[in-house]
């Protein structure tokens, strides 16, 4: 019996310390650039972005990495941070790269597109983004298409679609359907947030779109917005509360 207990308690200590070893590996953390597995195979990353009308302000975007393989979704904000993170996915998780996708135009979401184009890795986004992206001046994604877009790292397939305008003419939504997470991008705001940047929005149909996203997406999890913390499909419901015609 005493054996047993001594046995139970090593073996206890060792699954401790080996979940805490790979929770430390799933993650980055620096000035420019913080990295938190959210899922199975699912990563969150953070960048800043200096803004004249809101300041230093953090920026989410996705990882996936299945099998040796990632995808990005949205870039980091600047060139600097998105390096890092190609080579935190590179040489610290040893996988390959296998693109980037560009939730919508703005800067936030291509700011670190140059970097990935260096690197050769393929970069993805809507046509109407890059449409947008050339007439803003911005980095361009390279491979278009029109409203939807599946993608695979390993054997985990990415949706990503368009269901309508909000944020932008532009803004489509990223699902990790084994994870069952959707990464929003600035279409969708964390609870407790502002209305944020309007200057391209279209505010009569924000909230008819993100009810499209939540009914297409029943099974949702996870839902990670552009800005601010992750939660679940309250973040869905919160954000077609906001922009509701009243």
């Amino acid at each position: 019996m005493k054996t047993f207990s001594l046995f139970t308690f090593f073996f206890i200590n060792c699954f401790i310390f080996i979940a805490e070893a790979q929770q430390k590996s799933s993650s980055y953390q620096s000035e420019t650039l913080q990295i938190e597995q959210i899922s199975p195979n699912t990563f969150l990353h953070i960048s800043y972005l200096n803004t004249d009308d809101f300041g230093k302000v953090a920026c989410n975007g996705m990882i996936v990495i299945n099998k040796d393989e990632a995808l990005v979704f949205d870039t980091p904000a600047n060139e600097e941070a998105s390096l890092e993170l190609i080579d935190w996915l590179e040489n610290e998780k040893q996988v390959k790269v296998k693109g980037v996708v560009a939730t919508h135009f703005h800067w936030d979401c291509l700011g670190g597109l140059n970097e990935f184009h260096a690197k050769g890795i393929p970069s993805y986004a809507s046509a109407k983004t890059i449409e947008l992206a050339k007439s803003a001046g911005y980095p361009v994604p390279e491979i278009s298409f029109k409203k939807k877009l599946n993608l695979e790292a390993g054997s985990i397939k990415i949706v990503n679609q368009f269901f309508g305008e909000g944020h932008t003419k532009d803004n489509f939504i990223s699902y990790v359907t084994t994870d069952q997470v959707i990464f929003g991008g600035c279409m969708i705001k964390a609870l407790g947030a502002g209305k944020g940047n309007l200057e391209d929005a279209n505010l009569s149909e924000w909230s008819a779109t993100v009810r499209k996203v939540k009914s297409a997406l029943p099974d949702t999890q996870i839902v990670i917005p552009g800005h601010g913390k992750i939660g679940g499909t309250e973040l869905l419901d919160y954000t077609v509360e906001m922009f509701e015609k009243k």
